[in-house]
């Protein structure tokens, strides 16, 4: 016994090194697991095995079914400075200097129907598992519906929160509806198991936006100078008619220009999961999954609308004399319409995931399970949105280097990591398990990344639950989860959020501001499961 508790000690503190963590995953996809902390590769849960390591299922006897559901609430905030000699342009009066973000709440998407409109302040996700036994048979073989990626956010509760400019809205969800998987037990101690999750995956973002950046604002301030307040002078009619926008003509880099709204589906994406679990004694076990990625193919529709500054600046510039010929060198559109809509498409990846876990047993009534995994969110570099037609608003970034207007890229940048969680099991009493879990997850966001489409810094994820049978074919599990983690972006320091440069278009809408946010995220979950 002591020879064990010394193994366990070992292996524990060998693996305390800094932690690093990936995005959304494995946040609403098992009770138990959540209560370990995530980390059960070697000890994979009942049904939950599908996803965490198939080869559990044949661990399995008899028939089962499994009814969980979670119920997740994610608040995020960021606040907003003026960096040190904070200057756009010739600009410095930021109407979103010294603000800070307002109320979050959560939306959903539900598949077949699209956005309910609801404004919810948590969102529950249900979900049925179910696995098939004969007896005697090595084979088991099962199915489960699970969320396995989601991020949640809804700013629409006050029109003048400064976090619009980097989604109003944001809903990132892959939902497992089927998941046919089987697992073989080849001995006592060696068992496969491969599973083929099937998703329905979401992609929604709208989002207002402005353009900060030192280009636009010596251009607004140009105008100021040249430009008297009625708009217009004779000089400006037969020169290139930066003026004849009017006054809502005339350009700020602190306005708002446009809103955008992308709603993407892919309703039939699989992918594949392979286990194997390896226990040779009841106090040792080793378990390795590897959750196959795809190259996510997603549909759906586009709008874009501008607001009249750039549209008036557009028209006016092409009601003078040399104004439509510069606009014809810089690839400026005629005209630009109020409002463009059409349908889209984008290859979005999602992130294969690779996850090692031992579990140790060094007394009886104690089980520590470490698991360290790596996902490989690399992949996501940028994301790159494909639409049916020239969109017009996109035609001025062609001034900032931006050649395809039919085209939109943004920049992410994200990095591969690799991520440990800790598990801790209690069993006081045969019938009773209780469960604690730690999961400090180092993000996958690098700090010149970050932004408030993803406000995702180091966070810590500590979970507890307990596990209780009410008979010989009946138990409950029961968990509640905490993960929070705050970032400080300074003036310049992330490229995807608040850059100060000479043609940063896409996509800085904070320049120059120092930001501050934290998210927090808090879940409970509930399963019941019977044998037959």
């Amino acid at each position: 016994m002591m020879r064990r508790l010394a193994i366990a000690t070992a292996v524990a503190g060998a693996l305390c090194a800094p932690a690093y963590a990936a995005l959304t995953e494995n946040l609403t996809t098992s009770v138990v697991a959540m209560a370990m902390g995530n980390a059960v590769t070697a000890d994979p849960p009942g049904v939950s095995s599908i996803h965490f390591n198939p080869a559990g299922l044949a661990r399995m006897t008899g028939d089962s079914e499994s009814i969980h559901n979670f119920v997740a609430s994610i608040r995020t905030s960021a606040s907003f400075s003026p960096g040190p000699n904070f200057d756009v342009g010739g600009w410095r009066d930021d109407p979103l200097s010294n603000t800070s973000t307002g109320p979050v709440r959560q939306i959903m998407y539900v598949p077949g129907y699209g956005m309910p409109g609801w404004r919810l302040p948590a969102v529950a996700v249900p979900g049925i598992g179910m696995t098939w036994n004969k007896p005697g048979s090595p084979w088991t073989f099962g199915t489960d519906s699970y969320m396995a990626q989601a991020m949640s956010l809804d700013r629409t509760t006050d029109p003048n929160d400064p976090g619009q400019y980097q989604g109003r809205q944001l809903q990132i969800q892959r939902l497992v509806y089927a998941a046919p998987a089987v697992g073989y037990k080849y001995s006592d101690t060696l068992r496969f198991g491969v599973a083929v999750p099937i998703a329905h995956a979401a992609f929604v973002v709208d989002t207002n936006m402005r353009f900060p950046n030192e280009l636009l604002g010596v251009f607004g301030q140009l105008q100021k100078g040249w430009c008297p307040e009625d708009g217009g002078n004779i000089i400006d009619v037969f020169g290139f008619g930066v003026c004849g926008g009017g006054k809502d003509g005339m350009v700020s880099p602190f306005k708002k220009a446009a809103n955008m709204r992308v709603e993407l589906t892919a309703p039939f994406d699989p992918t594949i999961n392979l286990g194997v679990l390896w226990e040779p004694r009841d106090w040792f076990a080793l378990g390795v999954v590897y959750q196959g990625g795809s190259k996510t193919h997603y549909t759906g529709s586009y709008m874009f609308k501008t607001e009249p500054m750039l549209r008036n600046f557009v028209r006016g510039m092409n009601a003078s004399l040399l104004g439509p010929i510069a606009g014809a060198v810089l690839g400026f559109p005629t005209s630009i319409p109020a409002e463009q809509k059409g349908n889209m498409s984008a290859t979005i990846p999602f992130p294969s995931h690779l996850q090692v876990g031992l579990k140790l047993k060094p007394v009886k009534y104690v089980q520590l399970n470490v698991d360290a995994s790596y996902a490989r969110w690399s992949e996501w570099d940028a994301l790159r949105f494909q639409f049916d037609q020239s969109i017009k608003l996109l035609e001025v970034a062609r001034l900032y280097g931006i050649p395809d207007s039919g085209k939109l890229v943004i920049p992410r940048g994200y990095k591969s990591v690799v991520n440990f969680a800790y598990g801790l099991q209690l069993n006081p009493f045969e019938r009773l398990s209780i469960r604690l879990g730690y999961e400090p997850r180092k993000t996958s966001v690098p700090a010149d990344k970050i932004d408030l489409l993803a406000p995702l810094p180091d966070t810590k994820l500590l979970s507890a639950g307990i596990g209780f049978k009410l008979n010989k074919d009946t138990d409950i599990n029961i968990t509640g989860s905490y993960m929070s983690g705050k970032f400080n972006a300074p003036a310049n320091t992330s490229c995807n959020m608040n850059c100060n440069t000479f043609l940063n278009i896409i996509y800085n809408p904070y320049a120059g501001q120092d930001v501050r946010g934290d998210i927090r995220v808090r879940y409970f979950g509930f399963e019941l499961n019977k044998r037959f």
